[in-house]
């Protein structure tokens, strides 16, 4: 009988046990030996965070955090062959080799889905951190597609874990608190007869810029400026096409080229509120911006 389904009847969950058949059932190993083990953070910005871990002959162990108003974690087990049919999976947390005593824990029943990696997300994403962090093999393990008498058993390694670890999580602590979704379309104001927006706006638009100045994928910029009734129509022509020259000229800045910047003046034309109050007036006097990107 496998060593690994001793421990794992003999001290996990009933529900394991009941799963698995290990007196018949013979099984295939994949997980990196100490020499081989190694972490790396291959994602380290502001908008994302990815450390990975190269599994031998197997694939490779990817845990992501975007950034986003809520914490998030998403845990991808990338195979080299893709699950030929769907398999209900046990995920582990195993003692390693020098934790004589320590006993199996499971951690959550979950599926590998057919022509998908395996994914893991949320709370037990976490726990597999965390079990790694105690120096502990997080485990999957299936019944074979290709061979219905043996069980896989693909673990990670927590040997060379604790320095990556460190920097994924100063990563995480980085991460902007908004997604992309969050600043796709903004509307900004201004004070009146200015091209400088208002404090507000200042700041909403330094969001803006954070993100795009550490995105790669962002490829289309459209700015549409209004103008309150105040003043003639020239004059308020002439102020929208300032501010929508000056926006642009900062988006440029930023890195983004003058063809991938579409932008449009309308002046007091289109109002969305009542010129006739200080309040509509001040609705009247934005920007609108509205961001593309590329999905790869």
């Amino acid at each position: 009988m496998n060593t690994f389904f001793k421990i794992v009847c003999l001290n996990a969950s009933v529900l394991t046990c009941l799963v698995l058949s290990p007196s018949v059932m013979a099984a295939k190993q994949y997980v990196a030996t100490p020499a081989q083990s190694s972490w790396k953070v291959a994602v380290d910005t502001p908008l994302e965070c990815r450390m990975i871990h190269a599994i031998p002959s197997y694939g490779e162990a990817q845990f992501t955090s975007k950034a986003g108003k809520k914490i998030n974690l998403d845990f991808e087990l990338k195979m080299r062959r893709p699950m030929g049919e769907t398999r209900n999976v046990n995920l582990v947390s195993m003692p390693a080799r020098w934790m004589p005593g320590e006993a199996a824990e499971p951690i959550t029943q979950i599926q590998f889905f057919k022509q998908f990696d395996g994914y893991v997300g949320g709370q037990m994403a976490w726990a597999m951190l965390s079990e790694l962090e105690s120096g502990r093999y997080p485990t999957f393990s299936y019944n074979d597609w290709q061979h219905r008498d043996k069980m896989i058993e693909v673990g990670l390694s927590a040997v060379s874990f604790q320095a990556p670890y460190q920097q994924f999580s100063i990563c995480l602590d980085n991460l902007l608190p908004y997604s992309f979704e969050d600043i796709a379309f903004t509307v900004l104001h201004y004070d009146m007869d200015n091209d400088e927006l208002n404090k507000p706006s200042q700041r909403r638009l330094a969001q803006i810029t954070d993100f795009v100045r550490y995105s790669d994928d962002i490829d289309l910029v459209l700015l549409a400026t209004y103008s309150d009734s105040t003043g003639g129509a020239n004059v308020n022509q002439s102020l929208s096409e300032r501010r929508a020259k000056k926006l642009e000229e900062y988006f440029m800045s930023l890195g983004l080229p003058k063809n991938r910047i579409q932008v449009e003046a309308y002046g007091k034309r289109r109002p969305i509120a009542d010129n006739d109050t200080p309040i509509g007036r001040n609705k009247n006097r934005r920007v609108v911006i509205s961001l593309g990107r590329t999905i790869i």
